[in-house]
């Protein structure tokens, strides 16, 4: 039986090219960028994650893996609550550009749930507390859906999608980033990830602003979320270090605290970036990546990819 995600994956490629190939009658461009592409890639990173230590951050960095850990945690019921948010709205996509991007946007996302299941599961074999945060993650989400209308879920999306955006341009410019990930099989992950999230940063606002979703429900969402994910990962890497006894070993903690608080991620900068989606005006496509995506969509997925052997299918649909 297939899953969840495989289920979505393929339904996504399917509706891409039927949309593509139908004449659809002109409708009001509701897409920001109509020539943007969201391809799905069918990937398998499971082979890769088979030797993953328990420490894979640079240098058995304690801190780094316990925040990866975390992140991880989120992203499966997270992206599956980012589908079922934005599907709730497809019918009401009249823009066969916005049709086509919201098709590669699912087929991505459920991807990306399934590679990161994946993930989590040897990060479980490994004593973390991965699954028992994906549960956690899947409860809130469902009592979040059940108390609020589809619209605020909607709104929690592209509010989250910024989050997603503007760490994946973090880890796709930032060198120092994509070294402290450390294992390779780790940095493929969230670079491809990243990769993604930069293709389709502006697909659920879109989306949001074509169902005709209000300023003040788009920032007051933000403003929950801008405090309580990242309040969220901090308790979660806190208490997942509780139960790493590598956190007691004299010293160990301590160094990597003094490395993790000089990185990127702690860098007023990015809290600025994040704080910038409050703006009236705000749209995800005001910091043009254009380029960086092309760049890593050929050093990734180019005639000599460092990624194509990860294709599960040998191709992006």
């Amino acid at each position: 039986m297939k899953s969840f995600a495989e289920r979505e994956a393929y339904r996504a490629m399917t509706q891409t090219a039927a949309v593509s190939k139908t004449q659809i009658k002109a409708q009001p461009a509701q897409s920001s960028n109509p020539d943007n592409t969201v391809p799905t890639r069918r990937m398998d990173f499971e082979e890769s994650m088979r030797g993953l230590p328990k420490h894979f951050a640079r240098d058995g960095d304690l801190i780094g893996s316990h925040v990866t850990m975390a992140l991880s945690s989120v992203f499966p019921d997270g992206e599956d609550y980012f589908v079922r948010s934005v599907r709730n709205y497809r019918d009401k996509v009249t823009d066969p550009a916005l049709k086509r991007q919201v098709a590669g946007f699912i087929g991505q996302e459920s991807v990306h749930g399934r590679e990161h299941r994946v993930f989590n599961e040897r990060l479980a074999e490994l004593g973390y507390p991965a699954k028992e945060y994906e549960a956690v993650t899947r409860v809130g989400l469902k009592i979040r859906e059940k108390l609020l209308p589809a619209k605020s879920n909607l709104a929690a999306t592209a509010a989250l999608e910024h989050f997603t955006a503007t760490l994946a341009e973090l880890v796709l410019t930032s060198e120092e980033i994509r070294d402290l990930m450390g294992e390779d099989a780790v940095r493929d992950l969230f670079v491809w990830h990243a990769l993604e999230e930069s293709e389709h940063k502006a697909v659920a606002f879109d989306v949001y602003k074509a169902v005709g979703g209000g300023e003040r429900l788009r920032v007051w969402t933000m403003n929950f979320f801008r405090f309580g994910f990242v309040f969220g990962i901090g308790l979660a890497v806190v208490l997942s270090l509780l139960r790493d006894r590598a956190t007691y070993k004299r010293g160990v903690l301590r160094k990597s605290w003094k490395r993790w608080k000089s990185s990127p991620v702690m860098d007023p900068a990015l809290w600025r970036q994040l704080k910038d989606y409050n703006r009236p005006d705000f749209h995800p496509n005001d910091r043009d990546t254009t380029e960086l995506v092309e760049t890593w969509r050929v050093k990734l997925f180019g005639e000599n990819g460092t990624l194509n052997d990860k294709l599960a299918s040998g191709k992006a649909a």
